[in-house]
């Protein structure tokens, strides 16, 4: 299964936003990776592998899930990208 999702946290795929996508990532029975769109897959479940994708806010990227779980990690994937990131006050 796959899914197109343009970022929408300010940070990209950086810092938090990133720890919160890979942390999802880990939480299925499925092999998931991430690319930017003409781009190469990395692991989902890898922070390393995401922070080097270097993607920003408006950016799409492919989502790609095999596995049991499958449509619900692209759903909760596809969450954490089109989810604001929350400022701290």
């Amino acid at each position: 299964m796959e899914r197109t999702v343009t970022i929408v946290p300010a940070d990209g795929l950086h810092a938090r936003p990133a720890s919160k996508f890979v942390n999802t990532a880990n939480e299925f029975d499925a092999d998931c990776t991430v690319s930017l769109v003409d781009g190469d897959p990395v692991n989902a479940g890898s922070m390393l592998s995401v922070t080097t994708l270097n993607a920003r806010k408006g950016d799409e990227v492919l989502l790609v899930a095999d596995g049991d779980d499958a449509e619900e990690a692209l759903d909760a994937l596809e969450d954490v990208l089109t989810t604001p990131e929350e400022k701290e006050a």
